[in-house]
Parts: C-alpha cells; sequence; structure tokens
C-alpha cells in the first residue's frame, strides 16, 4: 500500500509489538492506536507522522510497515 499524506490509518500490533520503536520507549502502547483512525501528516523515509484526533495526544511517527488502511 502506498501511503501518502491525508491518508486514515491504524497502527498494526503484531508489527508494533518488540520492534525497535517499542523498545526504545514505553512499550504499552494506547488502544486507540490500533482501533481508531489517525491521519497522515507527513512522511519522511520510511517513516509517517500519524495525528490521531481521538483523545488530545501528540503526534507519532510510525514506520510505514506498522500501520495500514483504516476501513
Amino acid at each position: 500500500m502506498a501511503i501518502k499524506r491525508g491518508d486514515f490509518v491504524r497502527a498494526v500490533k503484531e508489527k508494533l509489538e518488540n520492534s525497535l520503536e517499542a523498545q526504545a520507549s514505553d512499550p504499552r502502547f494506547p488502544a486507540y492506536i490500533f482501533e481508531t483512525r489517525g491521519e497522515v501528516v507527513d512522511l519522511s523515509g520510511d517513516y509517517a507522522l500519524i495525528k490521531f484526533g481521538i483523545v488530545p495526544t501528540p503526534n507519532v511517527w510510525l514506520r510505514q510497515d506498522q500501520i495500514e488502511a483504516f476501513e
């Protein structure tokens, strides 16, 4: 899937658990990143900046292979 700005996505739990990103920070991810839609606001290399609007939270950078289209 080619991800672009403005796409709605969610994190894929299986790909995010035990990843380098999980090891570098708190591995207890909030449920909303897997269950609600986030909007891609920027792209840089293999990473996408995701804005989740369900609760007031900071945007998060995730690798593009750790997200999928929100349907």
